[in-house]
C-alpha cells in the first residue's frame, strides 16, 4: 500500500475535507488499483457525511465552512474519476 505518510485511506479522505491534503494526478501516481477504489469509497463516504449534517441556517462561516468541505470532496472525487478513467481502472 502505497498511502502517504503511513496514514490510512480514511484519514486522508478527512485530510482532504479539512483542506491538508489536495488531490491532484501526481498525488494518485503511486497509489495501487486498491488504494484508489478503497480511497474513492472513502472520499463518498465523507461527502456523505457532510450532507448529512445539519444544515446550519443563519450562521455564514459555518455554511461556508461546510460548502468548502463539499467542494473540496467533490472535487478529489472528480479527479481521482478522471485518473481512473485515464488509467482504465473501475473504481464501482
Amino acid at each position: 500500500m502505497a498511502n502517504p505518510r503511513g496514514k490510512s485511506l480514511k484519514s486522508v479522505a478527512h485530510d482532504v475535507r479539512e483542506g491538508f491534503v489536495t488531490v491532484n494526478p501526481l498525488f494518485l501516481k503511486p497509489f495501487e488499483v486498491e488504494d484508489l477504489k478503497g480511497l474513492h469509497a472513502e472520499i463518498e463516504k465523507c461527502l456523505t457525511e457532510v450532507r448529512a449534517e445539519k444544515f446550519p441556517h443563519g450562521d455564514m462561516e459555518a455554511i461556508r465552512t461546510r460548502n468548502l468541505r463539499l467542494q473540496r470532496l467533490y472535487g478529489a472525487s472528480m479527479i481521482l474519476r478522471n485518473f481512473a478513467r485515464a488509467k482504465r481502472i473501475i473504481l464501482v
